[in-house]
């Protein structure tokens, strides 16, 4: 953090010229101090004693600390209270997008382009960042991998050797990236939003430069482009990597969990396109799928970017984006919610009951892939499923009670377990209509939903400081 933050100040000197270097280099030469300091106090730490409950406790560690040391530039360039600035920072981290500054537009370009690249940061993991540039890590990485992956089913790598793998996966994420600035850049965007949107989209974090978000730019080629890079950046990264190794874009049509994504994304763009056309809110069909799709795509990848005033739209349409934010995207991408693997195995494991009622005698196994599933994999799918919804439950309540209504403080906490972004009600704009307290229940429900739930859980087991 510390050098990610002096390079801003290097370009809030050179390159933007907006006289703040000083807020971004004070608080990283600390921060590097600070680094030094521990790694000369700890120059003698052996990698090889890194225990799985010391990467359960290292994976969410990291995005508290990340999340309290990135705010420190955002509270001294916008004069936000330390509460507000932790917030915004763990939503850039985690990429969740929720946001309680205004009047981005007015703002200095080296603070938007550090807010931007905060998220793309986060987008595969601080964790996973951390392992994939410090080799001496690898002996524990495997485990630090299997605490920060998301989706249930961890083992599945690329390499024997995790700093590879992970080398892999940045090698596929930067150069989706690239991909995406050039062809914002073509589709009518300067460099500078062509950048910092690439950051956002690819890593489906929907952080903006504008308060209009992508509405800003009043084009439906850049939301068709924006529509594929999300997309992208909620298939898993092992897949794309599967896909540039084997040249053939048909293994993403044979990964069961990215066919039955893609479908999702297409029926309900087209429900919800036929919904708004019925009500005529837009006379235009061509015009309606567009915004739909869209705004689907950005929702189900919580992704969270936003294109028109789609808080008026029907209460129907709003209720099907907020589920499909709990959907999500694909384990391993960057995306959110619950993962489409886990609806695929949820799905089965209700369809293996119903035919046990019918045949009682019979023999039924769930598969995926046309592999049978282990039922390890399919209690934690269970149990992964009740907790999201307990989560939400609780959360919810706890956020009425600091006195914002039902419908604001569901979308508010949907927003923030799956990582999406844009809430609803009151907090359609951003977040500034909810109290301190609700904030700091916000900020850990986006660390809960990142690490999805259990690797945070686990930390208040009394039995988990027990050696």
């Amino acid at each position: 953090m510390g050098l990610v933050q002096a390079f801003f100040a290097w370009l809030s000197l050179w390159v933007f010229d907006d006289h703040h270097q000083t807020q971004f280099l004070t608080p990283a030469l600390l921060m590097l101090f600070t680094t030094g300091l521990f790694l000369w106090v700890g120059r003698r730490f052996d990698p090889a004693s890194i225990k799985y409950r010391d990467a359960l406790l290292f994976a969410t560690l990291t995005w508290v600390i990340c999340g309290v040391l990135g705010a420190v530039p955002i509270i001294y360039i916008t004069g936000v209270s330390f509460t507000d600035g932790v917030f915004e920072s763990v939503s850039a981290l985690t990429t969740t997008g929720a946001t309680v500054l205004s009047g981005l537009d007015s703002m200095p370009k080296s603070f938007l382009m550090y807010r931007q690249f905060l998220q793309w940061l986060g987008g595969l993991g601080v964790v996973i960042f951390v392992v994939a540039i410090l080799p001496m890590l690898n002996v524990g990485g495997m485990k630090l991998l299997k605490a920060e992956t998301p989706g249930p089913i961890k083992d599945d790598k690329l390499s024997p050797r995790i700093a590879l793998t992970t080398q892999y996966l940045w090698l596929v994420y930067v150069s989706l990236t690239l991909l995406c600035a050039l062809c914002y850049f073509l589709g009518g965007m300067d460099a500078f939003d062509a950048i910092c949107h690439s950051f956002t989209t690819v890593s489906t974090g929907g952080f903006s430069t504008h308060d209009a978000s992508m509405g800003y730019f009043q084009s439906p080629s850049l939301l068709l482009i924006a529509d594929v890079f999300m997309v992208l950046g909620a298939v898993s990264f092992a897949l794309h990597f599967k896909v540039i190794r084997s040249r053939n874009l048909l293994v993403y049509l044979r990964d069961e969990e990215t066919r039955t994504f893609l479908a999702m994304v297409l029926l309900l763009s087209l429900l919800i396109a036929l919904i708004l056309l019925s009500q005529a809110l837009y006379l235009d069909s061509l015009t309606a799928l567009n915004q739909s799709v869209f705004h689907l795509i950005s929702f189900m990848t919580s992704t969270g970017y936003g294109a028109a005033e789609f808080t008026a739209w029907p209460n129907v349409v709003l209720l099907m984006l907020v589920i499909a934010g709990y959907l999500g995207g694909c384990a391993g991408s960057t995306a959110g919610g619950n993962k489409i693997i886990r609806i695929i195995l949820s799905f089965k494991l209700i369809n293996l009951e119903v035919k046990r009622l019918i045949h009682p005698r019979a023999v039924f196994n769930v598969k995926y892939q046309g592999q049978p599933v282990d039922s390890s994999i399919l209690s934690a799918t269970v149990a992964f499923m009740n907790v999201a919804a307990a989560s939400t439950l609780v959360l919810t309540l706890l956020l009425m009670a600091t006195g914002l209504d039902f419908w604001s403080s569901l979308s508010g906490v949907a927003a923030c377990l799956n990582v999406l972004g844009p809430g609803l009600g009151s907090l359609g704009s951003n977040f500034q209509p909810v109290s301190d307290a609700g904030i700091w229940v916000l900020s850990v429900a986006m660390i809960l939903g990142r690490l999805e739930y259990f690797t945070v859980l686990a930390l208040l087991l009394p039995a988990f400081w027990k050696y």
